[in-house]
Protein backbone atom coordinates (compact mmCIF):
# COMPACT_ATOMS: atom_id res chain seq x y z
CA UNK A 1 0.00 0.00 0.00
CA UNK A 2 1.33 3.14 -0.78
CA UNK A 3 1.35 6.24 1.68
CA UNK A 4 -0.43 8.57 0.32
CA UNK A 5 -3.93 7.81 -1.88
CA UNK A 6 -6.09 10.35 -3.78
CA UNK A 7 -9.67 9.84 -3.79
CA UNK A 8 -11.72 11.36 -6.77
CA UNK A 9 -15.53 10.03 -7.36
CA UNK A 10 -15.88 12.32 -10.65
CA UNK A 11 -13.29 11.91 -12.68
CA UNK A 12 -12.50 13.62 -16.67
CA UNK A 13 -10.57 13.39 -19.62
CA UNK A 14 -9.88 16.41 -20.20
CA UNK A 15 -9.70 17.79 -24.14
CA UNK A 16 -7.42 20.87 -24.71
CA UNK A 17 -7.41 22.73 -28.08
CA UNK A 18 -6.53 25.79 -29.44
CA UNK A 19 -8.35 28.12 -32.01
CA UNK A 20 -7.99 31.66 -33.45
CA UNK A 21 -11.26 33.07 -32.42
CA UNK A 22 -14.01 31.74 -30.03
CA UNK A 23 -17.17 33.10 -31.39
CA UNK A 24 -21.50 32.18 -31.85
CA UNK A 25 -23.07 30.93 -34.38
CA UNK A 26 -19.69 30.03 -36.68
CA UNK A 27 -17.41 26.70 -37.20
CA UNK A 28 -14.90 26.95 -35.00
CA UNK A 29 -12.10 25.56 -36.41
CA UNK A 30 -9.68 23.79 -33.75
CA UNK A 31 -6.16 22.44 -33.38
CA UNK A 32 -5.75 18.96 -32.78
CA UNK A 33 -6.86 18.18 -29.90
CA UNK A 34 -4.67 16.55 -26.46
CA UNK A 35 -5.91 14.84 -23.78
CA UNK A 36 -5.09 14.38 -20.05
CA UNK A 37 -6.41 13.13 -17.31
CA UNK A 38 -8.23 14.76 -14.86
CA UNK A 39 -9.98 15.53 -11.94
CA UNK A 40 -9.28 16.90 -8.21
CA UNK A 41 -7.45 13.84 -6.68
CA UNK A 42 -6.37 12.23 -9.70
CA UNK A 43 -4.50 15.51 -10.43
CA UNK A 44 -3.35 15.29 -7.40
CA UNK A 45 -1.78 12.41 -7.75
CA UNK A 46 -0.18 13.43 -11.15
CA UNK A 47 1.85 16.73 -9.33
CA UNK A 48 3.30 14.56 -6.64
CA UNK A 49 4.64 12.28 -9.54
CA UNK A 50 6.32 15.38 -11.28
CA UNK A 51 7.55 16.14 -8.03
CA UNK A 52 9.33 13.37 -7.95
CA UNK A 53 6.69 11.00 -5.22
CA UNK A 54 4.15 8.10 -5.13
CA UNK A 55 1.06 7.96 -4.78
CA UNK A 56 -2.01 5.79 -5.82
CA UNK A 57 -5.23 7.14 -7.36
CA UNK A 58 -8.26 5.46 -6.47
CA UNK A 59 -11.48 6.76 -8.52
CA UNK A 60 -14.43 5.59 -10.61
CA UNK A 61 -14.31 4.92 -14.30
CA UNK A 62 -16.60 4.00 -16.99
CA UNK A 63 -16.98 3.42 -20.61
CA UNK A 64 -14.44 4.05 -23.61
CA UNK A 65 -13.64 7.62 -21.98
CA UNK A 66 -12.94 5.73 -18.58
CA UNK A 67 -10.43 3.40 -20.41
CA UNK A 68 -8.72 6.08 -21.93
CA UNK A 69 -8.50 7.57 -18.75
CA UNK A 70 -6.90 4.97 -17.17
CA UNK A 71 -4.41 4.28 -20.46
CA UNK A 72 -3.11 8.00 -20.01
CA UNK A 73 -2.47 7.19 -16.98
CA UNK A 74 -0.45 4.44 -17.26
CA UNK A 75 1.55 6.31 -19.60
CA UNK A 76 2.56 8.88 -16.68
CA UNK A 77 3.94 6.05 -14.75
CA UNK A 78 1.00 6.56 -12.03
CA UNK A 79 -0.35 3.98 -9.63
CA UNK A 80 -4.56 3.57 -9.70
CA UNK A 81 -6.94 1.47 -8.61
CA UNK A 82 -10.08 2.21 -11.04
CA UNK A 83 -13.66 1.37 -9.42
CA UNK A 84 -15.68 0.42 -13.09
CA UNK A 85 -18.94 2.00 -13.42
CA UNK A 86 -21.54 1.62 -15.73
CA UNK A 87 -21.82 4.93 -17.04
CA UNK A 88 -19.24 6.61 -19.02
CA UNK A 89 -16.31 8.81 -17.05
CA UNK A 90 -17.12 12.92 -18.15
CA UNK A 91 -15.19 14.82 -20.63
CA UNK A 92 -14.42 18.50 -20.24
CA UNK A 93 -13.19 20.69 -23.11
CA UNK A 94 -10.84 23.71 -22.59
CA UNK A 95 -10.34 26.01 -26.20
CA UNK A 96 -7.74 28.71 -25.78
CA UNK A 97 -8.18 31.42 -28.20
CA UNK A 98 -4.81 32.83 -29.65
CA UNK A 99 -6.47 35.58 -30.91
CA UNK A 100 -6.54 37.02 -27.25
CA UNK A 101 -5.33 34.22 -24.77
CA UNK A 102 -8.49 33.82 -23.16
CA UNK A 103 -9.26 30.29 -21.92
CA UNK A 104 -12.76 29.07 -22.23
CA UNK A 105 -12.89 26.10 -20.40
CA UNK A 106 -16.76 23.83 -20.52
CA UNK A 107 -16.77 21.10 -17.06
CA UNK A 108 -19.45 18.93 -17.15
CA UNK A 109 -21.37 17.58 -14.38
CA UNK A 110 -20.32 13.98 -14.60
CA UNK A 111 -22.34 10.13 -14.99
CA UNK A 112 -24.94 8.84 -12.50
CA UNK A 113 -23.07 6.77 -9.91
CA UNK A 114 -24.96 3.99 -8.15
CA UNK A 115 -24.86 3.52 -4.81
CA UNK A 116 -23.00 -0.27 -5.19
CA UNK A 117 -20.69 2.21 -7.11
CA UNK A 118 -19.22 4.76 -4.95
CA UNK A 119 -19.96 2.99 -2.17
CA UNK A 120 -16.56 0.85 -2.85
CA UNK A 121 -14.26 3.40 -2.36
CA UNK A 122 -15.61 3.59 1.24
CA UNK A 123 -15.32 -0.73 1.49
CA UNK A 124 -12.39 -1.59 0.03
CA UNK A 125 -10.63 1.62 1.93
CA UNK A 126 -12.09 -0.32 5.33
CA UNK A 127 -11.10 -3.82 4.33
CA UNK A 128 -7.52 -2.45 3.77
CA UNK A 129 -5.62 -4.25 7.26
CA UNK A 130 -4.08 -1.48 9.67
CA UNK A 131 -1.08 -2.27 8.62
CA UNK A 132 -1.11 -1.17 5.42
CA UNK A 133 -3.20 1.72 5.80
CA UNK A 134 -1.93 5.18 3.99
CA UNK A 135 -0.94 7.33 6.12
CA UNK A 136 -2.76 10.48 4.09
CA UNK A 137 -5.83 10.48 1.86
CA UNK A 138 -6.26 13.30 -0.03
CA UNK A 139 -9.98 13.73 -0.76
CA UNK A 140 -10.41 15.83 -3.52
CA UNK A 141 -12.97 17.31 -6.23
CA UNK A 142 -16.53 17.60 -6.70
CA UNK A 143 -19.12 14.65 -6.12
CA UNK A 144 -20.98 13.47 -9.42
CA UNK A 145 -24.80 12.85 -9.51
CA UNK A 146 -25.83 10.11 -7.32
CA UNK A 147 -22.98 10.05 -4.45
CA UNK A 148 -24.70 11.54 -1.68
CA UNK A 149 -22.67 14.86 0.00
CA UNK A 150 -22.01 12.84 3.05
CA UNK A 151 -19.48 11.03 1.23
CA UNK A 152 -16.40 12.71 2.55
CA UNK A 153 -17.75 12.89 6.01
CA UNK A 154 -17.42 9.13 6.14
CA UNK A 155 -14.03 8.98 5.02
CA UNK A 156 -13.79 11.51 7.54
CA UNK A 157 -15.12 9.08 10.10
CA UNK A 158 -12.98 6.68 8.75
CA UNK A 159 -9.89 8.66 9.24
CA UNK A 160 -10.64 9.33 12.63
CA UNK A 161 -11.68 5.96 13.70
CA UNK A 162 -8.52 4.12 12.06
CA UNK A 163 -5.74 7.12 12.36
CA UNK A 164 -4.82 7.89 8.79
CA UNK A 165 -4.61 11.83 8.36
CA UNK A 166 -7.51 12.62 5.79
CA UNK A 167 -6.49 15.89 4.03
CA UNK A 168 -9.84 17.50 1.84
CA UNK A 169 -10.39 19.80 -0.88
CA UNK A 170 -13.81 20.12 -1.95
CA UNK A 171 -16.96 22.82 -1.64
CA UNK A 172 -20.03 23.35 -0.80
CA UNK A 173 -22.48 21.08 1.13
CA UNK A 174 -19.93 18.05 1.01
CA UNK A 175 -16.58 20.25 2.64
CA UNK A 176 -19.35 21.40 5.43
CA UNK A 177 -19.88 17.67 6.28
CA UNK A 178 -16.47 16.59 6.36
CA UNK A 179 -15.78 19.72 8.36
CA UNK A 180 -18.24 19.23 10.62
CA UNK A 181 -17.02 15.98 11.36
CA UNK A 182 -13.46 17.04 11.70
CA UNK A 183 -10.55 16.45 9.61
CA UNK A 184 -6.71 16.72 9.46
CA UNK A 185 -6.28 19.49 6.76
CA UNK A 186 -8.58 21.58 4.71
CA UNK A 187 -7.53 23.98 1.91
CA UNK A 188 -10.68 26.17 1.18
CA UNK A 189 -10.13 29.19 -1.42
CA UNK A 190 -11.84 32.53 0.22
CA UNK A 191 -15.46 31.98 -0.61
CA UNK A 192 -15.07 28.06 0.92
CA UNK A 193 -12.92 29.60 3.79
CA UNK A 194 -16.38 31.84 4.35
CA UNK A 195 -19.05 29.35 3.97
CA UNK A 196 -17.15 27.19 6.75
CA UNK A 197 -18.57 29.81 9.22
CA UNK A 198 -21.82 30.25 7.13
CA UNK A 199 -20.37 33.58 5.17
CA UNK A 200 -20.78 34.71 1.68
CA UNK A 201 -17.47 36.85 1.81
CA UNK A 202 -14.82 37.42 4.42
CA UNK A 203 -12.91 40.65 4.72
CA UNK A 204 -9.33 40.59 5.25
CA UNK A 205 -9.74 42.40 8.83
CA UNK A 206 -12.06 39.19 10.41
CA UNK A 207 -9.96 36.75 7.98
CA UNK A 208 -7.54 35.74 11.12
CA UNK A 209 -10.49 35.55 13.94
CA UNK A 210 -12.73 32.93 11.35
CA UNK A 211 -9.87 30.95 10.96
CA UNK A 212 -8.95 30.44 14.64
CA UNK A 213 -12.80 30.00 14.96
CA UNK A 214 -12.74 27.33 12.76
CA UNK A 215 -9.56 25.42 14.17
CA UNK A 216 -11.21 25.63 18.11
CA UNK A 217 -14.59 24.48 16.53
CA UNK A 218 -12.39 21.51 15.87
CA UNK A 219 -13.22 21.46 11.82
CA UNK A 220 -9.36 20.86 11.34
CA UNK A 221 -6.21 20.44 13.03
CA UNK A 222 -4.58 22.37 9.86
CA UNK A 223 -6.15 25.30 7.65
CA UNK A 224 -4.65 26.38 4.70
CA UNK A 225 -6.12 28.57 2.57
CA UNK A 226 -5.64 29.80 -0.30
CA UNK A 227 -5.48 33.63 -1.20
CA UNK A 228 -4.36 32.93 -5.31
CA UNK A 229 -1.75 35.25 -6.84
CA UNK A 230 -1.18 36.16 -2.65
CA UNK A 231 -0.13 32.73 -1.92
CA UNK A 232 -1.60 31.63 1.48
CA UNK A 233 -3.09 31.99 4.91
CA UNK A 234 -2.46 28.63 7.32
CA UNK A 235 -3.26 28.30 10.35
CA UNK A 236 -2.79 25.68 13.21
CA UNK A 237 -3.39 25.71 17.30
CA UNK A 238 0.47 24.84 17.68
CA UNK A 239 1.56 27.56 14.95
CA UNK A 240 -0.74 30.13 15.38
CA UNK A 241 -1.57 32.44 11.92
CA UNK A 242 0.85 32.73 8.92
CA UNK A 243 0.94 34.13 5.32
CA UNK A 244 3.08 33.06 2.83
CA UNK A 245 3.45 34.89 0.00
CA UNK A 246 4.02 34.21 -3.98
CA UNK A 247 6.80 35.76 -5.79
CA UNK A 248 5.66 37.20 -9.30
CA UNK A 249 6.16 35.04 -11.88
CA UNK A 250 4.98 35.40 -15.49
CA UNK A 251 1.93 33.48 -15.53
CA UNK A 252 0.30 31.62 -18.21
CA UNK A 253 -2.59 29.43 -16.23
CA UNK A 254 -3.78 29.38 -13.32
CA UNK A 255 -5.63 25.88 -14.27
CA UNK A 256 -4.03 22.92 -12.07
CA UNK A 257 -2.76 25.50 -9.37
CA UNK A 258 -4.40 24.21 -6.66
CA UNK A 259 -4.39 20.79 -6.99
CA UNK A 260 -0.45 21.20 -7.65
CA UNK A 261 -0.42 23.37 -4.22
CA UNK A 262 -2.09 20.15 -2.87
CA UNK A 263 -0.13 17.85 -4.20
CA UNK A 264 3.34 19.49 -3.08
CA UNK A 265 1.85 20.16 0.48
CA UNK A 266 1.03 16.10 1.04
CA UNK A 267 4.58 15.29 -0.40
CA UNK A 268 5.95 17.36 2.37
CA UNK A 269 3.93 15.98 4.49
CA UNK A 270 5.45 12.54 4.17
CA UNK A 271 9.03 14.06 4.15
CA UNK A 272 8.62 15.49 7.91
CA UNK A 273 8.57 19.06 6.85
CA UNK A 274 8.09 21.65 9.21
CA UNK A 275 4.37 23.06 8.73
CA UNK A 276 6.44 26.75 7.37
CA UNK A 277 8.12 24.63 4.82
CA UNK A 278 5.05 22.57 4.05
CA UNK A 279 3.13 25.41 3.36
CA UNK A 280 5.83 27.01 1.17
CA UNK A 281 6.31 24.04 -0.48
CA UNK A 282 2.75 23.88 -1.45
CA UNK A 283 2.55 27.31 -2.53
CA UNK A 284 5.87 27.00 -4.92
CA UNK A 285 4.51 24.13 -6.35
CA UNK A 286 1.09 26.25 -6.95
CA UNK A 287 2.87 28.98 -8.54
CA UNK A 288 5.26 26.58 -10.59
CA UNK A 289 1.68 25.69 -12.08
CA UNK A 290 0.52 28.73 -13.43
CA UNK A 291 3.30 29.47 -15.31
CA UNK A 292 3.13 26.09 -17.40
CA UNK A 293 0.28 26.57 -20.09
CA UNK A 294 -3.11 25.62 -20.65
CA UNK A 295 -3.89 22.54 -18.22
CA UNK A 296 -0.46 21.68 -17.58
CA UNK A 297 0.32 20.89 -13.70
CA UNK A 298 3.37 22.04 -11.58
CA UNK A 299 6.94 21.16 -13.01
CA UNK A 300 9.47 19.74 -10.48
CA UNK A 301 12.69 22.48 -11.63
CA UNK A 302 10.21 25.63 -11.48
CA UNK A 303 9.05 24.20 -8.09
CA UNK A 304 12.19 23.74 -6.43
CA UNK A 305 13.72 27.17 -7.40
CA UNK A 306 10.52 28.45 -6.23
CA UNK A 307 10.72 26.81 -2.96
CA UNK A 308 14.33 28.15 -2.20
CA UNK A 309 13.30 31.66 -3.37
CA UNK A 310 10.57 31.07 -0.72
CA UNK A 311 13.24 29.77 2.28
CA UNK A 312 15.68 31.92 1.46
CA UNK A 313 13.33 35.41 1.50
CA UNK A 314 11.31 34.70 4.38
CA UNK A 315 11.31 38.20 5.86
CA UNK A 316 9.60 39.30 2.33
CA UNK A 317 7.31 36.33 2.23
CA UNK A 318 5.93 36.56 5.85
CA UNK A 319 3.05 38.83 7.31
Amino acid sequence: MHDIITITLNPALDKSTYANRVQPEKKIRCRSPFFEPGGGGINVSRAIKKLGGESCAWFLAGGPSGEVLCNLLKEEGISFKAIKTKNWTRENLMVMEEDSGNQYRFGMPGPEVSEEEWKQCIIKLEETPDEKLPKYVVASGSLPPGVPDDFYLQLAQMANRRGFKLIVDTSGDALLKAAGEGVYLLKPNLLEFAALVGKEEVSALEQEQIAMQILSEGKCEVLVVSLGPRGAMVASKEKGISYVLSPAVKQKSAVGAGDSMVGGMVMSLLKGMSLDEIVRYGVAAGTAATMTPGSELCKKEDTEKIFQWLLEHRELTNI
